[in-house]
Parts: C-alpha cells; structure tokens; sequence
C-alpha cells in the first residue's frame, strides 16, 4: 500500500492568494417621494369624509340606501388610487431615481 502525501495547499513556495478586489459602492441618491402623482393618495381619504356626498337615501341600489353602498364604493376608488400610485412611482431595475 502506497502512501500518497498529500500537498500543503499554502507551501512556501506560493505566492499569497490575491484578496478580491471589493468594489467601494455606488453614490446614491436620496430617492425623493415628492412626485406629484403621491397626491392621489389624498382622494381616497378626503372623498369619503365629504359627507354631502351621501347624506340622503337615495339614489337606492339593490334596496341599500346610498350611505351603504358608497361606503362600498370607496374601497375599489381606494385600490384604483393606490394602483395608478404604484405603477408611477415603482423604481425600475437597474434605475437609480
């Protein structure tokens, strides 16, 4: 049986292995929210609190005075805004805003 010694990974002879280069990151940029479509975030919030709005019985829907069903209506009128919000402003790979 043979004995196979095995080599030092590191032997004197070696140069030192090279430390990977780290790169210094990129200057960012301070990503600015001031785009003028966040402000369709405030409809959501100001149009149920208009109560002229609904302030009477009718017009009716399935039996439901109109209070009821707007109510249910500013849920999806909330979604949409949030929506439309997002799809602007959402940051693209690679963009650096």
């Amino acid at each position: 049986m043979r004995h196979v010694r095995e080599e030092d990974p590191l032997s004197p002879q070696d140069p030192p292995p090279e430390q990977p280069s780290v790169a210094a990151p990129a200057p960012t940029r301070r990503r600015s929210d001031h785009h003028p479509v966040n402000w369709l975030l405030v409809v959501p919030i100001v149009v149920p609190l208009l109560t002229l709005l609904f302030n009477n019985d009718g017009p009716r829907i399935g039996g439901f005075p109109a209070f009821y069903w707007m109510q249910f209506a500013f849920i999806p009128l909330g979604v949409l805004c949030t929506a439309i919000v997002y799809q602007v402003t959402k940051r693209r790979k690679g963009d650096d805003r």
